[in-house]
């Protein structure tokens, strides 16, 4: 951390013991302060009584949110001491208070900082639909309205971005495959012919018929997607992705099949699903992921997650959770789309917290850089190194 930053954190540090802080001052540093445990440079002896007493103070508010927690299962990453109690209160987010405290501090530098990833801009919503035939629509591109016609089906694009399936009454319709693709940098909302809500995130795809007919419902999912299933008794919807396939009737789930990540996960919100591997299958309950590891037998283990950051992609935000530099890089990685390049060994120090997916790259770089990573950008093409 630079002396400005530093100096910064100790003028706030000084305003919270005389009682003059802003509310915005204080939320910073109650959630900010087991970053201040693991850099030993921003305590002096001229601070630490002030330090000590903020500590003391937070301890009492954590301890209270603890108790909201006790009656329900909590699995704590293995920390100690303060981080164990921010961990637990789930007020650890450092990631997202970091950008608040560099972007307030140093505004020359941001400047600087972003002319630096000039090009490089967060994801949006973009996606190319490909038609049975071949032929193909960049759906960002596309007017509202029809866009086009196949057996027997309407394809439209809503005032609000969505495509949506509309069998013709008057002509018969066959069921045809269609595409939807994201690139890196890009996610899309598709409404199923069957009514089932589909949201893809970055370099992903789905593949469907136009129209849903026979016994099930069938789709392939490549990446992430996040489903919201249309209710259908009668015909089970399924979602074949690598190493597995889910099964649901009706239901509300996220699968991440990335081919890059060594864990294929399945992860259920509401009503319940069965995954079946090569090896066996399962049924999990809301709340629970089932998981399939690349380098296993297709054996399925389940486990309590944290649905809120599991899908915390579609509703914008990055959400890390015990997670390392390689881990967190991916998905920067896909929402930037940029390459991404290591260079010497990586710590094996893990981050937590979460930041907003509409951040400019500069402020997500400049929170892990607190951490002692460091970043250089070539065009898309960004080198990670790392510096105790």
């Amino acid at each position: 951390m630079d002396e400005a930053n530093k100096q910064y954190f100790v003028q706030i540090l000084k305003r919270y013991r005389l009682g003059e802080a802003t509310q915005e001052e204080i939320k910073f540093l109650e959630s900010y302060y087991n970053l201040f445990d693991l850099n030993d440079a921003l305590i002096t002896d001229e601070n630490e009584a002030d330090y000590a007493h903020l500590k003391d103070a937070i301890k009492a508010t954590v301890d209270q949110r603890i108790a909201q927690y006790e009656k329900k299962p909590v699995t704590l990453p293995s920390r100690s001491g303060w981080i164990r109690y921010a961990v637990a209160a789930s007020i650890l987010l450092f990631i997202s208070v970091g950008a608040y405290f560099l972007i307030r501090s140093n505004h020359k530098a941001d400047n600087l900082t972003v002319n630096t990833y000039k090009g490089i801009v967060p994801g949006t919503n973009k996606a190319t639909l490909t038609l049975a035939n071949g032929a193909t629509i960049l759906l960002d591109d596309a007017n509202n309205g029809q866009i086009a016609k196949q057996a027997g089906v309407k394809i439209t694009k809503t005032a609000d971005g969505q495509i949506v399936y509309q069998a013709d009454t008057d002509a018969q319709q066959q069921a045809v495959q269609n595409t939807v693709t994201t690139p890196k940098g890009g996610q899309y909302k598709i409404i199923l012919p069957d009514g089932t809500n589909v949201w893809l995130n970055a370099a992903s795809s789905i593949t469907y018929p136009t129209v849903f007919k026979g016994a099930q419902r069938e789709v392939t999912l490549n990446g992430e997607g996040y489903f919201e299933v249309a209710k259908n008794k009668a015909m089970p919807f399924r979602v074949k992705s690598t190493l597995q396939t889910v099964e649901v009737l009706g239901t509300h789930f996220n699968i991440n099949a990335y081919a890059d990540e060594a864990l294929v996960k399945t992860t259920l919100l509401e009503g319940s699903v069965k995954v079946i591997s090569a090896a066996n299958s399962t049924l999990i309950v809301p709340g629970e992921q089932a998981v399939i590891n690349r380098g296993g037998n297709g054996a399925i283990s389940r486990q309590q997650v944290n649905i809120d950051k599991e899908v915390a992609w579609k509703n914008g935000v990055f959400s890390f959770a015990d997670e390392d530099i390689r881990e967190v890089m991916r998905q920067i990685s896909r929402w930037y789309d940029i390459d991404v390049i290591y260079e010497g060994d990586m710590p094996n120090e893990k981050f937590f917290g979460e930041i907003s997916r509409s951040s400019n790259l500069a402020d997500v770089f400049k929170i892990l850089e607190l951490n002692n990573m460091k970043f250089t950008a070539e065009g898309k093409t960004v080198k990670v190194s790392y510096s105790k």
